[in-house]
Parts: C-alpha cells; structure tokens; sequence
C-alpha cells in the first residue's frame, strides 16, 4: 500500500485561556490524487484543523498536544512554525473561502501570485511574472498579460478565486487545502471552479482536502470523508460507505437534511440545537447535547471504532439500525 502523503494522528490543541480542546484527537490520512473532504456544520472545528496544519494560527495563542502530523513520511511538530512556513506555498497551499479578503486589495494581481514563485523557487523577477501569467492562463483567465496588472477589485468573484487557485499551485504543492472555496460563488461558477481543481488535480497528482458543507460538493468529488463535530471526527471512511451507510446520528442527520430529487417527497429533516461553545462541551461524547439517542453510557467518550473496511464510527450505539435513519 503507498505511503500517504498526509498524516495526521491525534491533532489536538487549545486557545491558551480555555479549559478544553478546541480540536481533539483528530485523524486522518489523504494520499496523493485522492480527496479527503471534511464536513459539519459552522462551529465543527474544519477550518481552524485546516490553519493548524499550515500553520497560520498565532503561535502565541494555541497550546499544541501530543498529536503528530507526517507529511510524505516526515514527522512534522504542529509547532514548529518555521518548518511549516517553509512549506507553506510550497509544498503545501491553501485556497480560502473569500478571495477578496485573502488577496492584498493593494497589490497587483500578477505581483502576488509572481512573489510566492520568487521566495520559494528563488528566482528572478522576470521569471517569476512569466510563471505566474502562466499560472493565469493555466486557470482559465483570459487575456492573462492584461490580468497581471489589475487589482483584485477590477475581477469578478469566480475569477478572483481563480486568481487564488493559481496562486496557490504556482509552485506545483504536494498538497492542497481548498477551505470552502465555492461558498461565495453562483452555481454555475461553482461547478467550473470544482472541475478546475479537479483537473489540475488530476495533472499533477497532488493530494486535496476539501472544507465544505455541501454534501452534494461531496458525493461528487470525495475519495474519502472525515465528519467533524464539536472539534472531534466522528465518522470517517471512504466517500462511497459514508453516503451508502452512515453509522454515527450526526451524519445521519446531516444526510436527512439533505433535499433529495429522487424517492418519495419528505418533510427535510434537523438537527436541533446548535454546537457547543468552547467551555459548553458535554462530557463524554460531545454530540450527546443534541443526540436523539443519547443514554447514560454517552457521558463516557466513545472511541473512533471500526465499522467496515476503511470505515470507523465514535459512536457507543454503532453499528446503529437502518430504521434511525428514517426517524432521524
């Protein structure tokens, strides 16, 4: 079996000051040209795991455990803040969910995108500008030498986010880590970004995460799913075991909230209550709050347990019945 490209064991930190773990325990594996989509609601914890692997949480602010991220089979310390940063545009990169936020609204396009290329390829400025006008025709953006030159606000939304994409991959990552990228975009803009990502994917072999709530975003392009509540994996498997038999009450609740265009017509089910603040966690399992299933045994904290192939559930009631799903 090949070697994955990204482990992580165990991710777990807080926000000095807090009494509990903002992510706890989280793990996961992505391989090169395989997509790991991490779903759950606002709160769930996605994109701050997201900015804790690329290092961009303020080092002062977060108190690491003992958890252990490997990449391509190096063992990488979620603190050591300069490795990571060495890395970061590099062999790694991240594509965030508002473009115009992420890019300096005082620089040039062409400028940003050429400045990731000289620091870490360490070449001229002539030969950095080709490779990012390069990069901007790569994405789709026409009249890429005109492009160079405008500033973000001069671009519409889709082709900002494709600005972002061509920054992020300038320098060919190992990795990609695309935080709701299609969030703020029209569906048709959404599909083309998708295919876009998928595409270079396909090219260069390169593992993605994919942050999302969309579940349809993710029975299309998923090769594997990490559920996240609370700032803990609660289900994680392959794409196809997730959406064909999920075994823990989030996920089935995230499923039933889902319109369907096939089967009979149903009332769209919920999820009640809101996720728990930092300092409001349950103990036990944290979902216990909110879970129409919950006993006395849940104030133990249920272990990520296997369930089938790939496929492993914290749950202290899994494998749960097929007739939950239809009440839940």
């Amino acid at each position: 079996m090949d070697q994955p490209l990204l482990e992580v064991d165990n991710l777990r930190f807080r926000f000095r000051g807090q009494g509990q773990d903002v992510v706890q325990d989280v793990s996961f594996r992505v391989g090169r040209n395989e997509t790991l989509c991490i779903v759950g609601e606002s709160g769930c914890g996605k994109s701050v795991t997201a900015l804790a692997l690329m290092g961009l949480l303020p080092k002062d602010a977060v108190r690491f455990g003992a958890g252990e991220i490997r990449f391509a089979g190096e063992r990488l310390a979620p603190d050591d803040h300069a490795r990571i940063a060495a890395m970061r545009g590099d062999r790694m990169a991240m594509i965030f969910q508002e473009p115009m936020t992420s890019l300096n609204p005082a620089f040039r396009i062409g400028d940003q995108i050429a400045e990731a290329v000289e620091r870490h390829r360490r070449c001229g400025r002539a030969a950095a500008r080709a490779r990012a006008c390069d990069m901007l025709r790569r994405v789709g953006i026409p009249a890429p030498e005109q492009r160079m030159d405008e500033y973000p606000h001069q671009l519409s939304g889709g082709m900002r986010q494709r600005v972002m994409i061509a920054m992020a991959l300038a320098n060919d990552p190992e990795l990609l880590i695309a935080d709701e990228p299609t969030t703020a975009l029209d569906v048709t803009v959404q599909a083309q970004i998708l295919d876009l990502i998928a595409e270079l994917q396909a090219e260069t072999g390169m593992g993605t995460i994919m942050i999302t709530h969309d579940l349809g975003v993710v029975a299309e392009i998923a090769t594997d799913v990490a559920v996240m509540y609370a700032g803990q994996v609660v289900e994680y498997g392959p794409a196809k075991a997730i959406f064909e038999d999920p075994q823990h009450p989030y996920t089935i609740g995230l499923m039933a909230s889902v319109p369907s265009l096939t089967g009979p017509r149903r009332r769209l089910s919920t999820v009640p209550g809101s996720v728990p603040g930092i300092g409001q966690m349950p103990e036990g399992c944290r979902f216990s709050s909110r879970c129409p299933f919950a006993a006395p045994v849940c104030a133990t904290r249920p272990d990520l347990a296997q369930q089938g192939p790939g496929h492993r559930v914290a749950c202290h009631f899994a494998p749960l019945d097929r007739t939950l799903e239809r009440s839940a």
